[in-house]
């Protein structure tokens, strides 16, 4: 029983020793009550571990200790301490401690390998770090595993990993082991199996450690390789670190209330690199590897501070391959996966090559990342640089004179701007006092921005500029007749216009309209009347225009706003009398945004345009002088007030004799410059040119015959580069080859029109047509079952139909007086029929031929032809 006393009190001492990291003698022993155990510490550690010490000798061993210094007997103890000296000395140099350790082997350690732990309500001093300590806490890291010798900052939150880090922190163990997860996806302090982890990891110690209650934040020191054996089932300190005693059974047994937490403690072995010889082959790969990590550092100021940190510290690792090795790996930004593998290699020569490796690339990828940071440095310095000059300069001229503010260069520009101009008094004050406004605001505000906008467009209006008009008027016919055939009614009208302008010695403004079919020439006459007139020329469409801002200009609130067309116009121009030209104003629109057609009523406004407001300019304007000329095909979908404000000029198609003379004049001559083809090469007679008027190009104007002639001279150019013609000439017989067949062929469907046959004319804006109105009699007019009606067939629109019923009750009625006894209508079933209508609007000129059609069906007569 003496013995097996002695054995738990040696036990109990040992464990005493292992705490403390100091020698610890049996000075007296009769029963576990009788024991007294002595302590003996280095000089330098007796302050700093006699109360840790005695603290932890209460927890671990309740029996009698004494704490003394290894050169003092601290009061007294001096006797009994060289006592012990003597007897139990000896016996204890060959002792090892439960890590297999010797006492002197510990005493030698280097102070390198020594931490302090810190927390909250106790503080251990530096400790050595033992050779074997196989059962270790799990911590799981993710990304960069640690290496030896390197330091690693993290953070824990796990509620059952930190109460076992606190437990080992105050047990003096701060040893951890940290193993790298192989899903780098889980994102939680502990893992559940062996497997989640790689088996390689580092041995490393708890250098700072920050309990913050919910989170533990440790500084770990990475010392060596170690491997994992298995999984910690139980831990006796565990059991008995809250400070009480169980008895030798319990002791010996496993614990059936340990609670089974995932994976927090592992058992380990140490993991040693395999023996190497310093031959050529390591030599030359630790100078590479070396001059690699010089490479990098040179280029990345953040690895200079890496290696700085670690020169700083004293350690060397450019003697020692493996800490070579380690250093080189650490320094990269590898992949998990390939640090893992430098981790795991035991052979040197291997590692060092895998740390190349990494290295090399890590060198690659330092390289593009300095060139790219370069190149963008490199244009954000020319970009900087080329903004400070500017503003030196700025500042330069500004204090000799040559130069003055943004804001007063701006104001001096638009005073220059109208220095010449007869600008309204009116207008003249709202410039003043917007350029007073402008010398309050900011260069960098919103309202600075609108406000210069605004003074812009005032000061760019040509107030009182006019140019020259001409009041020749054989140069103004020359050039009309020049430019156009025919159109002798909008000649006219303009030559007037001149004389009147030259008797009364000034500038006039007029609303003139024409209308007529599309191709006439209406746009393209009022450029001749432009230059005829020596003025400028403006044009804009109002088809399918919906807003009216579009004329009205917008309000100088909004976000964009701009003025109307008009005022647009005469900045383009620069000039107050130009010639505008409102296109397609029979096809303006109306929308929610307003009715355009009613805000052309005050711009087209002889009594009112004088004096024309603008909604962004919001002053009047003199628009009286302006020359304006509006186009359109038909009149009826012209609002009447727009009509009565302008003068309507009718603009009629173009005959044959009229359509062959500006083929003649203007259309070949302009088609065959297009194509580059020469005048004796194509050439086109009276003939042919009559056929394709005839029996292609029948619209009243002449957009489709120029549309021909070009398609004529181009196939004439193919045959020409093809070398199959040298000459071409176009007939009437090989027109078809140019053109395609002929659309029109004959109007005349009969020789001689049968009774109740009438031919008839369709008048439209695009010209007019010839139908024939064809009646007969659905049964006898002898029979007894017949009865008087009227049918009509064909595409009859709501007009043409009253027109064929008028006209059946005229024919009654003229019957009636002229013939009483004549009793046809009273008994005819009459059905008129018009074959042709593919017009969608027609005169009442078809009134008459459908007149003429009852009559010669009652006589049985034939219209004279």
């Amino acid at each position: 029983s003496n013995q097996r006393m002695a054995l738990v009190a040696l036990r109990r001492g040992v464990r005493l020793s292992r705490h403390l990291s100091a020698p610890v003698y049996c000075r007296r022993f009769t029963d576990l009550t009788n024991v007294e155990l002595v302590v003996k510490f280095p000089n330098q550690r007796w302050q700093s571990l006699t109360s840790r010490a005695r603290k932890l000798s209460d927890a671990i061993l309740p029996v009698r200790c004494r704490f003394c210094s290894s050169a003092a007997n601290n009061g007294g103890d001096e006797r009994d301490n060289g006592d012990e000296r003597d007897g139990d000395e000896k016996d204890s140099d060959d002792k090892k401690d439960v890590d297999g350790t010797s006492r002197e082997a510990v005493e030698e350690k280097d102070q390198d390998e020594q931490i302090s732990v810190g927390g909250p309500g106790f503080a251990l001093s530096a400790v050595n770090v033992p050779e074997v300590f196989p059962n270790v806490p799990v911590i799981a890291i993710n990304r960069h595993p640690v290496f030896p010798r390197f330091m690693k900052m993290i953070e824990i939150s796990d509620a059952s990993l930190m109460d076992l880090i606190r437990r080992k922190a105050k047990l003096g163990q701060p040893w951890v082991g940290v193993f790298l997860k192989k899903d780098s996806s889980h994102e939680g302090d502990t893992v559940a199996d062996v497997s989640d982890v790689y088996p390689v990891g580092i041995f490393a110690h708890v250098s700072e450690l920050h309990d913050m209650n919910d989170r533990m934040r440790l500084l770990l020191m990475g010392h060596r390789r170690i491997k994992i054996s298995e999984k910690y089932e139980e831990s006796e300190e565990l059991s008995q670190s809250d400070g009480t005693e169980k008895p030798e059974s319990e002791e010996t047994q496993p614990s059936l209330d340990a609670v089974a937490e995932p994976l927090l403690m592992v058992v380990t072995e140490n993991m040693e690199s395999q023996p190497f010889e310093s031959n050529q082959e390591i030599k030359a790969l630790q100078a590479e590897v070396i001059k690699t990590i010089r490479d990098i550092v040179a280029l990345n100021p953040l690895f200079r501070e890496a290696l700085s940190n670690l020169m700083e510290s004293g350690k060397r690792v450019v003697d020692h391959p493996a800490y070579l090795a380690d250093f080189g790996a650490a320094l990269t930004s590898a992949e998990s996966a390939q640090l893992q593998e430098v981790l795991e290699e035991e052979d040197i020569s291997k590692r060092l090559l895998l740390t190349l490796e990494l290295l090399k690339k890590e060198l690659a990828i330092v390289t593009l990342q300095q060139k790219l940071g370069k190149e963008v440095e490199e244009k954000i310095g020319k970009t900087q640089r080329k903004y400070l000059l500017q503003e030196q300069l700025k500042i330069i001229k500004r204090e000799l004179g040559l130069e003055k503010d943004d804001k007063d260069a701006v104001a001096d520009k638009f005073q220059e701007r109208i220095k010449d101009s007869v600008v309204p008094d009116a207008v003249r004050d709202v410039i003043e006092e917007e350029l007073q406004k402008l010398s309050y605001l900011d260069n960098h505000s919103a309202e600075f921005s609108v406000t210069r906008n605004y003074l812009d467009w005032l000061t760019s209006i040509p107030w009182g500029v006019h140019s020259e008009e001409n009041f020749d008027i054989s140069r103004a016919r020359e050039i009309l007749d020049e430019d156009h055939y025919g159109l002798q009614d909008i000649k006219e009208r303009i030559l007037e216009f001149i004389a009147v302008s030259q008797l009364n010695k000034s500038v006039q403004g007029k609303i003139l309209c024409f209308v007529g079919p599309p191709g006439v020439g209406k746009t393209s006459i009022a450029r001749s009347i432009a230059r005829a007139l020596n003025r400028k020329y403006f044009r804009f469409s109002v088809g399918g225009m919906t807003d009216v801002a579009e004329i009205k200009g917008h309000r100088r609130t909004y976000v964009g706003a701009m003025p109307g067309k008009a005022i647009q116009c005469l900045k383009k121009t620069q000039t107050s009398n130009p010639l505008v030209v409102i296109d397609e104003v029979d096809k303006i629109g109306r929308g929610f945004q307003g009715d355009p057609a009613s805000a052309l009523l005050e711009l087209l406004d002889p009594e009112q345009n004088s004096g024309f407001l603008d909604h962004y300019l919001d002053v009047p304007v003199d628009l009286s002088k302006v020359l304006f000329i509006c186009t359109g095909n038909v009149t009826d979908t012209i609002p009447g007030p727009l009509q009565d404000r302008m003068e309507i000029i009718q603009v009629s198609g173009y005959v044959e004799d009229e359509k062959k003379a500006i083929a003649q004049q203007y259309l070949i001559p302009v088609a065959r410059t297009a194509s580059g083809v020469k005048e004796s090469e194509v050439d086109i007679t009276e003939d042919a040119l009559a056929s394709l008027i005839k029996q292609y190009c029948r619209e009243s104007g002449v957009r489709n015959l120029q549309k021909h002639v070009e398609k004529i001279f181009r196939k004439a150019a193919l045959q020409i580069v093809e070398k199959t013609e040298e000459t071409v000439a176009i007939t009437p017989d090989n027109l078809h080859k140019f053109v395609g067949n002929p659309v029109f062929l004959s109007d005349r469907m009969y020789d001689s029109t049968p009774p109740g046959v009438v031919m008839g004319l369709a008048w439209t804006a695009m010209g007019g047509s010839t139908l024939y109105v064809e009646s007969a009699l659905k049964h006898s007019v002898e029979g007894e079952k017949s009865e008087p009606s009227l049918e009509t067939t064909g595409q009859l629109g709501a007009v043409m139909q009253e027109s064929a019923k008028i006209a059946y009750t005229f024919a009654k009625s003229f019957l009636s007086k002229h013939q009483p006894d004549n009793k046809f209508f009273d008994k005819a079933a009459i059905h008129i029929h018009v074959p042709a209508v593919s017009l969608s609007k027609f005169h009442s000129y078809i009134n008459h031929s459908l007149q003429m059609a009852f009559p010669t069906l009652k006589q049985h007569r034939s219209v004279c032809q």
